[in-house]
């Protein structure tokens, strides 16, 4: 009993030190966002003086709405791809050049992130394409696909096939029993997959560095010009507000991932 209880003091110990070694940056970070003086490491008072200046911004506004776009429209697509990259590999356990898709597919796990935006970029000029929001977006598509086809191929190796198995039985064709059985069951892996690949998307720097052109920079990139000159106040409230947006997408994405797998549970033995 006793050995147990100094092992459970050590890891509440060792919990605490991580937790705050991870978080204890950010908590300061959020405090500091409603510090009145202009300087970051003194303390002035609590105000909503940079808010207020972040919010008559232009440029920054225009940043952060160019972020949530591509965020939105990269994590979308790439969860469409990702998910059918997945089945493709989940149900297609025999076919030509799995070995090759697979490896072509995880690539942008362990390739360096400079790497994939040169090539990106040497891509769009030799296409003579005009580098902007889509091209930002296929950069953020091609980076978060593979975290997307990891996270649902992870939930279909587990799912037990029998279940789709008996609903062709039972006279559904492939696609109705996927769509009506295996969909809702790994409905909360593809919520998980947009969440993870949002949060890539709205954090990335170096691939929309190299695939944005005039007009369409995104917040991280606007925040590295910033800070690169000094940090501002103004960057504490920015940061505040982007994770209070990243923890509201995960509370609703969580929310949303229980409600689909309790459907999908209680639809399955039907």
């Amino acid at each position: 009993m006793r050995k147990l209880s100094r092992l459970s003091r050590f890891n509440i110990a060792s919990l605490a030190l991580g937790l705050a070694f991870l978080y204890l940056p950010i908590l300061i970070l959020v405090i500091y966002s409603f510090n009145a003086s202009r300087l970051v490491t003194v303390w002035g008072g609590w105000s909503l003086r940079w808010y207020h200046e972040f919010f008559n911004d232009s440029a920054m506004i225009e940043a952060a709405w160019m972020s949530l776009k591509v965020a939105v429209s990269s994590a979308t697509i790439a969860t469409l791809l990702g998910t059918l990259a997945a089945v493709a590999l989940s149900r297609g356990e025999r076919f030509r050049g799995r070995t090759l898709f697979s490896g072509m597919l995880y690539a942008p796990l362990v390739m360096p992130e400079v790497i994939s935006g040169l090539s990106l970029l040497l891509l769009f000029v030799a296409l003579d394409a005009e580098r902007g929001f889509w091209t930002v977006t296929i950069g953020h598509t091609t980076l978060t696909m593979c975290f997307v086809a990891v996270v649902v191929q992870s939930r279909l190796g587990s799912l037990d096939r029998s279940l789709e198995e008996a609903a062709m039985d039972l006279g559904c064709d492939p696609v109705r029993a996927f769509l009506s059985v295996t969909l809702p069951l790994i409905a909360p892996a593809i919520v998980a997959g947009w969440m993870l690949a949002f949060t890539l998307s709205l954090d990335d720097l170096v691939i929309a560095s190299f695939t944005t052109g005039p007009g369409s920079a995104t917040l991280p990139i606007r925040i590295y010009s910033e800070v690169r000159l000094g940090v501002k106040p103004e960057i504490n409230a920015i940061c505040t507000l982007v994770i209070g947006l990243i923890a509201v997408v995960i509370v609703v994405a969580s929310l949303a991932a229980k409600l689909s797998s309790s459907r999908g549970e209680s639809a399955a033995p039907l």
